[in-house]
């Protein structure tokens, strides 16, 4: 096992990083939509490819002694296949989006690294001494393959990607829907230290718990509304994505007019996600009735916008345009009962206590 074995297959190493790593960058800029588009089914195969040079690394490695030349050899090929793996990738980018390209980039990122993980790892074993290959090869060689498997998974069009894109900001409404159903009124003083009396708590414990539990008969009808505002953006995002997915036979590599209007979609979509967000943080006391009633104008703007950006896209948009209907409603209802005399910020409160005194 000598030195100058070892530096050579380290020179060779080195040299296969910096060409893969300078192969990789190109994925940062879209090849021009005048080139012929790569399917993604043939990245897919060329990751099989890529998976089975991870096998025969870990292969190499289950005997005793592993020889420099088959290491290098070894080497030689598996970066020849990861070359060929991120060219394709590039190829399939023709006519992507930010949305799909950030999917595209993602993925393929996953399989370099992991295999820059396993070759780097084959090549310090080579010589060493008490370091035990039979644990960390396998491991490695693991890796690339679960990398390679889930490009199965990558969304092969924007249509696809954006739709992804959307149902991930439904997740998240739904997760602050979720919590504004927790919400509570406030209880009764005396039950309160009847209950204490019966079973203290630890002072820390008690306040985390009791967030969002003391709400006034205003603020709750607040929040009820808000849920009920919130309930009807999910199926305005539902009915969006179901009529985004209509669209997919239309997609083409030369249509970027159809991805720009999908990716305008997806901010959108997005945008009021953020506004929910808001809107959840707004409803614990005392609320802020002035955010909530910015971010219910936002909302009312962001969907007049969806619904004009994508009736230039689809005719028929029945569903679509009466879940937005619904939700502007709800809207209203909200921003009505935001106007009630009873329902006041706890800053004007506090000035009027200040004013009287």
């Amino acid at each position: 096992m000598g030195r100058a074995e070892k530096e050579q297959l380290n020179r060779t190493l080195n040299q296969h990083l910096n060409t893969v790593h300078e192969i990789f960058e190109v994925l940062d800029q879209n090849p021009p939509s005048t080139l012929e588009k790569v399917s993604w089914e043939e990245v897919v195969q060329m990751g099989n490819q890529v998976s089975k040079q991870a096998t025969i690394v870990g292969m190499i490695w289950s005997g005793e002694r592993v020889e420099a030349r088959v290491l290098e050899e070894n080497m030689t090929a598996y970066f020849n296949m990861l070359q060929g793996f991120l060219l394709l990738s590039h190829g399939s980018m023709v006519g992507a989006g930010p949305t799909l390209s950030s999917c595209v980039h993602a993925s393929v990122k996953q399989v370099v690294d992991s295999s820059f993980k396993l070759m780097k790892e084959s090549i310090s074993l080579y010589g060493a001494v008490n370091k035990d290959w039979k644990l960390s090869i396998p491991q490695l060689a693991g890796a690339v393959w679960e990398a390679c498997s889930a490009l199965k998974k990558t969304p092969a069009t924007n249509v696809t990607a954006i739709g992804r894109a959307m149902t991930q900001v439904a997740v998240t409404m739904k997760d602050v829907l979720r919590e504004m159903k927790e919400l509570k009124p406030a209880t009764d003083p005396t039950e309160d230290e009847t209950e204490a009396e019966i079973e203290p708590r630890d002072d820390e414990t008690s306040s985390d718990s009791d967030l969002g539990n003391d709400l006034s008969p205003e603020e709750i009808k607040v929040a009820e509304l808000a849920i009920a505002a919130v309930s009807e953006t999910l199926v305005v995002i539902k009915e969006l994505i179901r009529t985004i997915t209509s669209l997919l036979k239309r997609e083409s590599p030369n249509d970027s007019s159809l991805v720009d209007s999908l990716e305008k979609l997806l901010k959108m979509c997005q945008g009021i996600g953020e506004q929910i967000d808001e809107l959840g943080a707004c409803l614990y006391p005392p609320q802020e009735v002035p955010t909530i009633k910015a971010v219910l104008e936002k909302m009312s703007s962001l969907t007049d916008d969806m619904k004009a950006e994508l009736q230039s896209l689809q005719e028929n948009l029945e569903a679509f345009c009466q879940a937005c209907d619904c939700l502007k409603s709800s809207l209203r209802q909200l921003e009505s009962a935001l106007d009630c005399p009873t329902i006041i910020g706890l800053e004007t409160r506090v000035q009027k206590i200040d004013l009287n005194n």
